[in-house]
């Protein structure tokens, strides 16, 4: 029987310090070294929210009432209301909107904003900025390119500068291409800082603000881009989101479906249309989306995030938009809601396939006749773009040549 116990009490020791051994190396891995891989501390805190005129974080409790949700959804159908916003200013412990002295001056540049006046870059400081990228000494624009990306996809972002982001597939026409990037934290952070500031200097085609940069924040991140070409670009015939991961057929888009030679559209959206869409109330998602936060059972019409594009004059309107309705993390639904508020429905586009959120496989003919792939390695991207160039004045013939071919 004693042996017993010395023998059970032997195990119970160890058992005790390998869980403490564990525990150690948890606490490592969380506290120090996942902070020094990615620039950013394991527990990120609380996600920043565009508002207000000033930096907010939300504290979502499991008690907290829809009213109190910082994110709260302002329903579009029917009518949207400005005064939703007030409750996304109150913090537990902080004073009422109403009696904080600067909630009257927010609300006035609200309704200001509303009817038209000037725009201002909104509550984030720009850290790198191109304001004169469209100089009004130069002609006006036909194309913006919005490219969401991240601090570390460097490669991404020199392949998109060789491949469908450069400016000789539109010779003649204007032509910007523009890199969005929020900032990053810790030591990992100031390095990538360092050499994103090196590489504005070279390229000039990156706008950042000071805002957390992760997929919480793609809808402040989206509307960074918009704010700029309100700002910055309000002449440009068309603009296009879309992101580093994708194959755009930008020659494509210019001559077959924006056309130079038409005078340009206004009040017009395209891409991957998504309509009738359910919010996903899997708390296990992605794309998760809480009921307090949107309590409709159906999502307005939408354009996958993955690429969208739109005439000039919506960037202004999409933006003054935002400033009346509480900003939810699903970047294109956001959109999508801003447009409902404006009562503008996204117009399919002439093919369904031009657009397109996954990724298509390649052949030089289906990319020749499409304007987005999605889901591509930068070396692939060079590839398939070349190969495209040099293969796309015969690509379906030859297609079609291969295979009479294989039928004899």
């Amino acid at each position: 029987m004693k042996w017993r116990r010395r023998h059970c009490c032997t195990h119970t020791a160890k058992l005790i310090y390998l869980l403490s051994l564990l525990g150690v190396l948890v606490f490592l891995v969380q506290q120090v070294w996942l902070p020094r891989l990615t620039g950013m501390p394991w527990r990120r805190g609380n996600p920043v929210v565009y508002g207000g005129g000033e930096l907010h974080t939300t504290k979502v409790k499991s008690n907290m009432s829809a009213q109190q949700s910082v994110w709260r959804f302002v329903n579009p159908q029917p009518t949207f209301n400005a005064d939703a916003n007030i409750s996304s200013h109150e913090k537990e412990g902080a004073p009422s909107p109403r009696e904080d002295p600067s909630f009257e001056h927010t609300l006035a540049a609200t309704v200001q904003g509303e009817l038209g006046s000037t725009i201002t870059h909104g509550p984030f400081t720009y850290i790198i900025n191109e304001p004169d990228k469209c100089a009004e000494s130069r002609p006006a624009p036909f194309l913006v390119l919005l490219i969401a990306t991240e601090a570390r996809q460097v490669e991404a972002r020199n392949a998109i500068r060789q491949t469908w982001g450069n400016e000789s597939v539109a010779p003649g026409l204007g032509f910007i291409r523009l890199f969005l990037l929020g900032e990053n934290e810790g030591e990992l952070g100031l390095l990538q800082q360092r050499m994103l500031e090196a590489e504005s200097r070279r390229h000039h085609d990156i706008i950042q603000q000071g805002f957390m940069d992760s997929y919480k924040n793609l809808t402040i991140k989206t509307l960074m881009g918009m704010n700029w070409v309100a700002i910055h670009c309000p002449r440009a015939s068309y603009v296009m989101k879309t992101d580093s991961d994708m194959f755009v057929n930008t020659e494509y888009l210019i001559n077959k479906l924006l056309r130079p030679e038409m005078k340009p559209k206004k009040n017009y959206f395209t891409g991957n249309n998504m309509r009738g869409f359910a919010p996903n109330r899997n708390k296990n998602s992605k794309w998760y989306m809480p009921p307090e936060l949107y309590p409709s059972d159906k999502y307005p019409t939408f354009c996958s995030g993955t690429g969208y594009v739109f005439s000039g004059d919506l960037a202004t309107k999409i933006y003054r938009a935002s400033l009346s309705i509480s900003h939810l993390h699903l970047e294109d639904v956001y959109v999508g809601i801003c447009l409902a508020k404006l009562r503008i429905e996204p117009t399919p586009p002439p093919n369904a396939f031009l657009f397109n959120h996954w990724r298509v496989s390649y052949s030089s003919c289906k990319y020749s006749q499409l304007i987005t792939s999605h889901g591509f390695h930068p070396n692939e991207l060079l590839k398939y773009w070349h190969h495209l160039q040099s293969n796309k004045r015969n690509a379906c013939i030859n297609t079609l040549k291969a295979r009479i071919g294989r039928t004899h």
